[in-house]
């Protein structure tokens, strides 16, 4: 007997806990529909394939017109009861091509199936339904939690969900939930960055955009989340290994945004595809049933990433063969599997139960789940859409949206002598291999899987040559790419343009790229950039850099030759006129860091580390020294702050505190302002956060304006995991930092007193 199976037996850990579900009408139509099924049929309903297996041709059909093939969605559907399809071929299909396949697929489900049971389609509709051809694209993540404002991720969450359903698709593999300081981990910019609290209020506000308060509204989309859990800080940094996080690591600082979102009403979930302490995520039965199912409450179900199941076998060494690794991520709590190509998993789990290996009650847990998910969103009664009813997709209200949220995330990080904005009638020279493709905006999951094709980009979207050129005239604007990502192309020529005008926009950063392919092993800009920007300054005219990058790149050999940075991530499509806009004064920038952006490769820290941690060599606490702090972004105009108000000094268990500061804008133009407050408590009997982010609120001021931004805080907001791993609240002094970047944090103290 294998190690981990007697483990799990020995333990009694298959046992299905009851978690006391209110019984509904739709409880009873899924007990009775359980009770119908065959043990195939409830396995089928466990099993996700993908939808080029059942299409003509091989599964990695590259053609640009999928067929479904009836004797291979026969075979899927009737003899092994497939429940779940996803993902698409290596096109975006229209809505029109979506819903032709859809629809076959369903009807055929429908029409020919003993139980009738709709199939459940996902993707990846990562930052917008970015799979579905002319869909609107939105900013990534990482670049949405840089407008310091949940409204954008709402309203991202809704029209994505509006455009999927208009696909058919009524199941999303997003929001991102990972908490992510790795920046050398290429999916970092599918999250909402290194902060937990920042991550949990744009993931609640991305659900309630997504699925509203009804998933049978057909406007609205269930959510998947991903991916539980500590998948986004692996130790070497690369993607798909193993993370190294202590229990109260992960109670404190990686749980939270999923507990929030399981309350926010998410439901599905999609596992870790490395693992967390040796253990892989998909065969963890403590995080997958006693935390997530037990002490979170998770009603929904748990889906395994794409053939993870395989990598149990040939990666992670934990199971002899595919069905041993089945046996493992069922036990453990996994609902449904995601295996692509083929139905093994389904004939797999289908001998463990017959071989009583797997018991029939996890099983029908599973299903329960599953169908649960079928019924709240209308599945039944709707298995597909008309995407005539849908006539706001791909509409200029949805593109304004993606717009604005561009604008909002654009972080201006070093503005010298105000040498931004620029006058529009400046002679401009924009380089750099970033700055002459809508692929560098929209980053990897665009259209395809790698966002690199650039034959599916959509027509009449702007570059930040494109845009540039719009906004002050071609006469005013040269150009030369300088650089390629990698490898130099034409720095003379780029540099010989530069002596003829006035100020240089250097578009700088990374190539589209996702999963494995984003691996990196050194955070460095890549030296044809670095030698690109070396060889400009020697020309003594001004420098923007415009960073375009899902991560931070290690910039700190050029930051001194430049006198403006713009942090742009990976903004969409819409992304190079917000970037214009910035850049010439016709935005006024407002966004702020979500991650600590690095001074070195080798030097990666988070804003809440611990005191000691930034212990220098001559052991002052100095060591923290990044290029840019985590909150941290300039704006054209200045602000003031009040000295801040305490309704209280001293709080007790149950008690509230009012933090309440006037904010003035004190320059000549409109612009918004983030403020942001801290907690820190000053001792503690676990080494406690530096500072730790606990409110923020982003505000509008015209000149002369003043607000008076109010902040109340509660005794939950001061506590901490303990070394019993439970969270405690310890009497003592803390203090409030309360500003609009780092740099101008004003300090409050009170005390907290147990009653």
């Amino acid at each position: 007997m294998h190690y981990f199976t007697s483990i799990l037996l020995i333990a009694g850990l298959f046992t299905i806990p009851s978690f006391g579900f209110p019984q509904t009408k739709t409880d009873n139509n899924i007990e009775k529909l359980i009770s119908q099924m065959s043990l195939e049929e409830k396995v089928g309903q466990m099993t996700n394939i993908g939808l080029t297996a059942v299409c003509k041709g091989p599964f990695w059909n590259d053609t640009d017109s999928l067929e479904i093939d009836t004797l291979k969605l026969k075979k899927m559907l009737l003899k092994y009861h497939v429940g779940s399809i996803q993902n698409k071929g290596k096109y975006p299909p229209s809505v029109y091509e979506w819903h032709r396949l859809i629809s076959i697929i369903q009807d055929f489900q429908i029409n020919q199936s003993r139980l009738k049971i709709p199939v459940l389609f996902g993707i990846d509709g990562v930052h917008g339904a970015n799979y579905t051809a002319s869909s609107t694209v939105f900013p990534h993540q990482i670049a949405c939690a840089a407008t310091w404002d949940p409204i954008f991720a709402e309203k991202t969450g809704e029209v994505t969900a509006y455009e999927m359903r208009a696909s058919s698709i009524p199941w999303n593999y997003a929001p991102v939930l990972d908490i992510s300081y790795q920046p050398l981990w290429g999916r970092i910019y599918e999250t909402y960055g290194e902060d937990t609290y920042l991550a949990s209020q744009m993931g609640i506000a991305y659900i309630k955009g997504s699925q509203g308060n009804d998933l049978t509204n057909d406007k609205k989309a269930a959510v998947c989340l991903k991916h539980f859990i500590g998948y986004g800080v692996p130790y070497n940094g690369k993607d798909r290994s193993t993370a190294i996080i202590s229990d109260l690591d992960l109670k404190e600082y990686f749980i939270p945004p999923f507990e929030e979102a399981i309350r926010a009403g998410a439901k599905t979930i999609m596992l870790n595809s490395g693992s967390v302490n040796g253990i892989p995520g998909h065969i963890n039965h403590h995080l997958i049933t006693d935390i997530l199912k037990g002490e979170l409450g998770f009603e929904g179900f748990v889906i395994s990433d794409w053939d993870d199941l395989s990598k149990l076998v040939g990666a992670h060494n934990v199971a002899r063969d595919n069905k041993e690794a089945a046996k493992l991520a069922v036990l453990a709590g996994m609902d449904m599997c995601m295996v692509p190509y083929d139905e093994s998993f389904a004939i797999h789990l289908t001998e463990l139960v017959n071989e009583g290996q797997v018991p029939v009650e996890r099983i029908n847990d599973a299903v329960r789940r599953i169908l649960r998910v079928k019924f709240e969103l209308g599945l039944f009664d709707n298995p597909y859409t008309n995407p005539e009813s849908y006539p706001l997709f791909g509409s200029k209200e949805f593109s304004d949206a993606s717009y604005e949220a561009a604008q909002e995330c654009i972080t201006l990080l070093k503005n010298e002598n105000g040498i931004l904005p620029l006058k529009k009638t400046s002679k401009i020279l924009v380089t750099g291999p970033t700055s002459n493709s809508i692929n560098y905006l929209n980053g990897g999951w665009s259209r395809t899987w790698s966002g690199v094709e650039e034959n599916y980009n959509d027509p009449g979207k702007s570059s930040v040559l494109d845009a540039i050129i719009e906004k002050i005239g071609k006469a005013n604007v040269s150009f030369a790419m300088g650089s390629g990502i990698d490898k130099e192309i034409d720095i003379d020529a780029a540099v010989k343009l530069a002596e003829e005008c006035d100020f240089i926009i250097a578009c700088l950063g990374e190539s589209p790229a996702t999963e494995k392919p984003s691996d990196i092993d050194d955070l460095d800009l890549p030296e044809a950039q670095l030698n690109l920007v070396k060889e400009l300054a020697l020309t003594g005219k001004p420098i923007i850099l415009v960073l375009l990058e899902g991560r931070p790149r290690v910039i700190n050999e050029i930051e001194g030759l430049s006198q403006a940075i713009i942090m742009a991530y990976l903004p969409g499509q819409e992304g190079g006129k917000a970037i214009a806009d910035v850049l010439f004064g016709d935005f006024n920038p407002c966004g702020r860091l979500p991650y600590t952006y690095p001074r070195y490769s080798g030097s990666i820290w988070k804003y809440n580390h611990k005191g000691a941690d930034a212990m220098d060599k001559d052991f002052t606490l100095k060591g923290f020294q990044p290029q840019f702090e985590f909150g941290e972004g300039l704006s054209y105009t200045s602000f003031e702050y009040s000295v801040p108000i305490l309704s209280t000094d001293t709080i007790s268990t149950g008690d509230s505190l009012t933090i309440k500061v006037d904010i003035t804008n004190t320059g000549k133009i409109y612009g918004k302002e983030v403020v942001q407050l801290y907690k820190r408590d000053m001792v503690a009997t676990v080494s406690p956060d530096i500072k730790k982010l606990v409110r923020f609120k982003k505000i509008g001021l015209e000149p002369g304006e003043t607000k008076t931004v109010s902040f109340t805080i509660y005794t939950k907001d001061l506590a901490f995991v303990g070394t019993n791993n439970e969270w405690i609240t310890e009497t003592g002094e803390f203090q409030v930092l309360i500003g609009g970047t780092p740099k101008n944090l004003q300090t409050k103290k009170f005390y907290y007193r147990q009653k």
